[in-house]
């Protein structure tokens, strides 16, 4: 019982941070150009995937050691870019409504673990997609009676981090979690600062401070998911994950005055109830087959 209580206390706090970091993001990239902002917080990633990856049982090498290389530096390049479209689209199209369309990203790797992991899904989870790409669709129903071509960005975002969720379980397959943690850091890092330089952009004193927490909370939430991830299972904890929207939609509203409508808030609940269900749906097919596989 006390591991479930701390478990559930990591996962509140991993998913705390992670909407005060999105939150920082957006200040500074409303002020800095995104691929710096990217750039100086993969540094610390970096450090961190390295330290974490040091005192895991087999240390440094058997973190480097992997047997997709190839598909170790994709996933990396993937999630650089996914994080880089992401921040940016907090200034584009808003905290809120971005945070909103990203919930769907359940429901675009269930769509995309058919062709790539070769994974069956059931007229009950192709329902769950239809349904929550309707509650997609409603977010992005236009207020002008025309489509903002902004919504693209926050799109774009959701499909590059679905890729990079099923080439991530693709690649689990034969590599630890160390492993790929590792990679993702050190390759985001290494694409980053080959690029962020060229935007390098004299920052304000005070702005060098919102640089430290954001580096701070990025390393801090990824420590309190794995600590959650060891005492809890994925199918707790992904769902609960879906409160990063909520907190981000507070943010969004109170600091930078952000406004939702009917169409967001309504959108989203069904995306969210549809991503829900996805993600409840494979755990119970997954515990079956395990039970089918040991008779």
């Amino acid at each position: 019982m006390k591991s479930n209580t701390a478990g559930y206390v990591f996962t509140l706090l991993a998913i705390s941070i992670f909407a005060i970091q999105d939150g920082i993001s957006k200040h500074l990239v409303s002020a800095y150009p995104p691929l710096f902002v990217a750039m100086i917080r993969y540094w610390a990633f970096m450090l961190f995937a390295v330290a974490m990856a040091s005192r895991s049982p087999g240390g440094l090498r058997a973190a480097i050691r992997t047997k997709r290389p190839r598909l170790q530096v994709a996933r990396g390049l993937l999630l650089a870019s996914q994080i880089v479209v992401a921040i940016s689209s907090f200034v584009i199209v808003g905290l809120a409504r971005s945070q909103a369309i990203f919930s769907s990203g359940p429901l675009m790797v269930a769509l995309l673990s058919v062709p790539i992991l070769g994974e069956k899904v059931g007229w009950r989870r192709w329902l769950a997609i239809c349904i929550g790409f309707l509650g997609v669709l409603l977010i992005l129903k236009p207020e002008s009676g025309f489509f903002d071509v902004r919504f693209l960005v926050p799109l774009a975002g959701a499909l590059l981090f679905s890729f990079y969720v099923v080439i991530t379980r693709y690649v689990s397959r034969d590599d630890s979690a160390m492993t790929s943690f590792f990679y993702t850091g050190v390759v985001g890092a290494v694409a980053m600062s080959c690029i962020g330089p060229f935007f390098w952009t004299p920052v304000a004193p005070y702005d060098w401070a919102f640089l430290g927490v954001l580096c701070l909370t990025g390393m801090s939430s990824h420590y309190f998911l794995i600590r959650a991830y060891d005492l809890l299972d994925a199918v707790v904890i992904q769902p609960l994950t879906y409160l990063q929207l909520v907190f981000s939609a507070i943010i969004g509203v109170s600091i930078f005055g952000e406004t939702l409508n009917a169409n967001m808030v309504i959108g989203a609940v069904i995306v969210v109830a549809a991503g829900i269900f996805t993600i409840w749906r494979e755990h119970v097919l997954a515990r079956t087959g395990a039970r089918t596989s040991k008779t």
